[in-house]
């Protein structure tokens, strides 16, 4: 089967936006849907406009982004450190698994409340619970990537008087790269969930606060507004860390890399 060119592509995707588009704008009122229940695609746009001159848009964009890359780069930082520690050392993740486990089953909603009571209306309890978010999946991803290290290799450093983190730095840290940058996806865009989160449980300022203060109004066409503002930030998160990607791993093909 013949693969399609990237104008092709990019010309398909443009069709979907625009066929996507059309049915948002003539959808409702082709179906009778009142504009409370779903607005069209020109009355949220007309609300983003007002929202960006009266609402101080820009401000909760920018609050909600500082803490999405916040929580991003510290649940990162430490899902990396942990999954090597207990990669490197199987008696220390025996220990500590047990207690990681609980902390990931434990619903992270239940966390927000406590850590807004704790640290008040800033921006401390939604990094955190994005953290709390972000933490599982680097860490399973490094974890399993260090463990999976060609045992050959090893023998093949130690055997030429590699020390323990000569083996770690050519060995089993460049293994485990494309292993962390799956990760990394997986958490750019579960970082815009636990900070939403937070926001909607206790927070004055961010585009999850919008959510609830659009509801709180009635308004629905603010509350799409703020869902397109979250979704935009996602995406943009997402495709710093494909960036990213290929610049640290442009040595591997672009097929195993499966980049889109």
């Amino acid at each position: 089967m013949k693969s399609l060119s990237k104008t092709q592509l990019t010309a398909g995707s443009v069709l979907l936006l625009l066929i996507f588009a059309a049915v948002w704008q003539w959808g409702p009122t082709a179906f009778g849907v009142p504009e409370f229940v779903l607005p069209k695609l020109s009355s949220t746009l007309v609300e983003g406009v007002r929202m960006f001159e009266v609402e101080n848009l820009w401000l909760h964009i920018g609050v909600t982004a500082l803490e999405v890359i916040a929580g991003f780069v510290i649940g990162s930082a430490l899902g990396v450190l942990i999954g090597v520690i207990l990669g490197l050392s199987p008696s220390t993740e025996a220990m500590l698994s047990p207690y990681i486990l609980a902390l990931q089953i434990a619903p992270k909603v239940a966390f927000a409340p406590l850590f807004v009571m704790w640290m008040g209306y800033t921006i401390y309890p939604k990094i955190l619970v994005a953290v709390l978010i972000v933490f599982f999946p680097v860490m399973i991803n490094v974890l399993g990537a260090v463990r999976s290290v060609d045992p050959d290799m090893v023998n093949l450093v130690r055997a030429l008087c590699g020390r323990r983190w000569q083996i770690f730095r050519f060995v089993e840290f460049p293994s485990a790269m494309q292993a962390l940058f799956a990760g990394l996806r997986i958490a750019s865009t579960l970082a815009v969930i636990g900070v939403t989160v937070g926001e909607l449980v206790g927070g004055d300022r961010g585009l999850g606060y919008l959510l609830v203060y659009g509801e709180g109004q009635g308004n629905t066409a603010m509350v799409f507004v703020a869902i397109a503002g979250l979704t935009v930030i996602g995406i943009a998160a997402y495709a710093a860390v494909v960036w990213l990607e290929r610049r640290a791993l442009h040595y591997v093909p672009r097929a195993a890399m499966n980049i889109a």
